[in-house]
């Protein structure tokens, strides 16, 4: 760990490319430390211009896209409320973490309604599924819709907002409390 006063080398990254932007060379400790408090301030500052914006409720639709979008709601609602519902609850990166127990749960719908519906909309094109152990990363295709900046399309598979249903979870395990007698035990009769 570098010490008070030492020099460090390092570059600063562009977050949306990964290239190196600036190298730089015998930058104190003090000096990156005060970058890095900088970057977090920054950070915190946007998340919070965020949270206050009109728009952050706000998908963005891709017009091109209202023809199949028309053409899956007459083809099979059931997939439509589904594109819907997941479109609703995506985080920025247009990725939700959500189990088909949710949909059947929320929309009313049969396991097999949405076996089929979310096949319809992988087939079409109006979504990606990608697993997590058994879990389904659901990404929406960003040339339909999207949330956020257009720049996040290429970090769609990271981050998501996860659903799960109560239903789906085990019961509260019951925690017994075992009382344990410490001992010390002092070597040569000395501490």
């Amino acid at each position: 760990m570098p010490t008070v006063g030492q020099s460090l080398k390092y570059d600063t990254i562009e977050q949306d490319t990964g290239e190196i932007i600036e190298h730089r060379a015998d930058v104190t400790f003090e000096q990156r430390q005060a970058d890095l408090d900088a970057m977090q301030k920054a950070e915190e500052n946007a998340k919070e211009r965020e949270k206050k914006s009109p728009f952050s409720n706000f998908a963005q639709l891709n017009l091109d896209q209202t023809h199949a979008l028309i053409h899956l709601t007459r083809k099979s609602p059931r997939a439509a409320e589904i594109f819907l519902f997941l479109v609703q609850r995506m985080d920025n990166y247009n990725a939700l973490v959500c189990s088909h127990t949710i949909f059947e749960e929320a929309l009313g719908m049969s396991r097999a309604t949405v076996a089929r519906a979310v096949k319809v909309l992988k087939d079409s094109g109006f979504i990606d599924i990608r697993k997590s152990g058994t879990t389904n990363v659901y990404l929406i295709n960003k040339e339909v819709v999207w949330k956020s900046w257009g720049t996040n399309y290429k970090y769609a598979e990271f981050g998501a907002k996860v659903l799960i249903a109560e239903s789906e979870q085990e019961q509260e395990p019951e925690i017994k409390v075992k009382k344990h007698t410490v001992v010390e035990i002092k070597k040569g009769g000395k501490k």
